[in-house]
């Protein structure tokens, strides 16, 4: 009996590993052309660190012209959770980044690669351990889970290294017909990768990131086919890599040291092996030290976090790429009206180190976005937002006519407005323009500092109602009444006069526009005030002003 008769005892019905071979045949794609794989396991909430990985795996894809594919890794279904691939699909879809292969729901897949779900390529994988057992690279292993705690806990107390390796691997040895036997008198066995390493040889692998890196051969004889019939995650991704035609595998650098058992993996198969890329993590300040984005502590870490706060996914992306090329935040600043696809990034230029993850930049970038949307978008965005997420105001934005007035204050001009950064702040940031929320809040007139006398407050409300107030004025004209307003009441007409001369005024023009911002608004902070007037609406303005004077007594 050889390794083929037992290779057939163990896997007697699985296909020859030609056939997949050519069912899986190289890509026809132009030169250069790069396929990478986003390859999560559905066991729980999509990290933000997964969907940075994906971002880097798929611009890369695009950029030449390759393949970006969505492969769900769920060959450990005890931790396996429910919806677990319909929340990784629907997160990638949330920030535009729908692949162009594979898994689009918990059942459906495109693609001529698949079975895009690991545990739907069980036949494949046994097909290639089969050819190992034939080849007399892997081997059944009939160990106990006793069997193997008792060599470990003999290892630790011969302070050696754990595993299965060396004189440890005790079935390594076993003769074909040791193990036919054991096989069909029904003992249950698991298959092993039968390692050519050693640990005193070293193997020099370069990194497309982290540059070249030295480590000790794997020596280990790890499980390739589990109890259940099913992979691990090692000989998997090298079988799925290779029939999915993989050219970079972009990963967390926690897999980093699993690269001497990979490549090797990949050799002893006959497999030409992809290019690795291993991105560092994402950290965070705490306590003056850093540590990783943690799923149990940073609700930040969830991408969840991001579409719940109305972050826009844009604004999510462009963060990213900050973070992932230091080169791009100049490139924007450059740039401002070109697409993020446009941008000319460069896997090798990633950080070696994990760089922090900054709430107020995140923020910041989002403004920035909003800011650069017409009015129509915020509203629809907003709306969609809302929905899901704020009935409150889903119902303000009812009337979509006034809503879009609301929003195209200050909108589409050279210095549009930043004061949104996410859908969630938007409430709080037109409230005042409906007329429910505004006299549901203003009890009495909220005072501003240069201008706190009553009866000075009272006047200029009086006269701006009675002599200064005109709907049709233009902008230049509205303004110049509110200097001659500030001039009769005996304040400055300009600000540089109230600077240059701070005995002889009380006040200066910008004082009693607050003043009347304050009346209309309930804030001494808004975006431009006149754009304001003009949605509110003559009859509005002068009952809100009306309201202010009675809320000062």
């Amino acid at each position: 009996m050889d390794y083929k008769d037992l290779a057939n005892l163990i896997f007697p019905d699985v296909k020859d590993i030609s056939y997949y071979e050519e069912k899986y045949p190289e890509r026809n794609l132009g030169e250069g052309a790069i396929v990478t794989r986003f390859a999560p396991s559905p066991t729980g909430f999509v990290h933000i660190g997964g969907l940075y990985q994906a971002l880097v795996a798929r611009t890369v894809a695009e950029k030449t012209g390759g393949v970006f594919f969505l492969r769900v890794e769920d060959t450990d279904q005890k931790r396996e959770v429910e919806d677990g691939v319909t929340g990784i699909v629907n997160s990638l879809k949330d920030f535009d980044m729908a692949p162009d292969e594979g898994m689009i729901s918990d059942t459906e897949e495109i693609g001529k690669y698949g079975p895009y779900k690991q545990s739907l390529r069980k036949e494949i994988y046994q097909s290639y351990a089969k050819y190992m057992i034939g080849q007399g690279k892997a081997y059944p292993c009939f160990c106990t889970p006793e069997e193997g705690e008792e060599i470990r806990q003999k290892q630790e107390a011969a302070k050696i290294r754990p595993g299965y390796y060396g004189v440890w691997a005790k079935c390594r040895n076993i003769t074909v017909e040791e193990a036919a036997e054991k096989i069909k008198n029904g003992e249950s066995y698991i298959i092993r990768f039968k390692s050519p390493g050693r640990e005193d040889r070293k193997i020099k692998h370069k990194d497309i990131i982290k540059g070249n890196v030295d480590f000790p051969e794997n020596d280990l004889d790890i499980v390739i086919i589990k109890a259940d019939g099913l992979p691990t995650y090692h000989f998997a991704h090298a079988v799925d890599d290779h029939l999915m035609r993989t050219t970079h595998v972009i990963r967390s650098d926690e897999w980093l040291s699993s690269v001497p058992l990979h490549l090797q993996l990949f050799h002893e198969l006959g497999f030409k092996a992809p290019k690795y890329a291993h991105i560092s993590p994402i950290m965070k300040n705490d306590n003056g030290g850093k540590r990783k984005l943690s799923k149990r502590k940073d609700p930040e870490a969830a991408v969840e976090y991001y579409k719940k706060e109305g972050i826009p996914a844009d604004a999510v992306k462009e963060y990213l790429l900050n973070i992932a090329n230091s080169t791009f935040e100049n490139w924007r600043r450059a740039n401002p009206d070109k697409k993020i696809e446009e941008f000319d990034f460069q896997l090798n230029k990633m950080s070696v180190s994990g760089a922090l993850f900054d709430m107020v930049k995140l923020l910041d970038i989002g403004k920035i976005v909003i800011s650069k949307m017409t009015a129509e978008e915020v509203y629809e965005k907003s709306l969609e937002w809302a929905k899901e997420y704020d009935n409150e105001l889903a119902e303000l934005l009812n009337d979509k006519e006034y809503g879009l007035k609301v929003f195209g204050i200050e909108r589409g001009n050279k210095k549009p407005r930043k004061d949104i950064a996410k859908w969630s702040d938007v409430i709080s940031n037109i409230d005042y323009m409906y007329d429910d929320k505004f006299y549901g809040k203003i009890k009495e007139y909220p005072y501003q500092q240069a201008i706190s006398d009553k009866e000075d407050i009272s006047k200029i409300l009086s006269l701006y109602i009675e002599k200064y107030y005109d709907s049709n004025d233009d902008k230049q004209t509205w303004f110049d009444k509110i200097k001659e307003l500030a001039v009769e009441m005996g304040y400055a007409g300009e600000v540089k006069e109230f600077k240059a001369n701070p005995g002889m005024y009380k006040a200066h023009v910008g004082d009693v526009s607050t003043v009347l911002r304050v009346a209309l608004t309930a804030r001494t902070n808004t975006p431009d005030m006149y754009e304001i007037m003009q949605v509110l609406g003559k009859d509005r303005i002068i009952k809100r002003l009306e309201v202010a004077k009675e809320n000062l007594k």
